[in-house]
């Protein structure tokens, strides 16, 4: 299962939507955040086999997740 958090700790209170549970190796990792990124308009990154988008995105993640074939839902509150 993959899931859509929202994460602040460390970052300055900045949010940012994380992708964790995703079945790619790295170099796929890199390829669906850059273009996760271009769909939201943002930046990120990979760390620690998660995503990293900067900003609350995850209804659009969800959704674009989704479309890709994955089975994403959104976690946390």
């Amino acid at each position: 299962m993959v899931r859509v958090a929202r994460a602040t700790q460390g970052r300055g209170g900045k949010a940012v939507s994380v992708i964790t549970g995703l079945p790619l190796d790295e170099a796929a990792l890199t390829a669906l955040a850059r273009e996760l990124k271009q769909r939201c308009g943002s930046g990120g990154t990979v760390r620690e086999g998660a995503i990293e988008i900067q900003g609350e995105h995850r209804d659009t993640l969800v959704a674009e997740l989704l479309r890709r074939g994955f089975a994403a839902k959104r976690a946390g509150g």
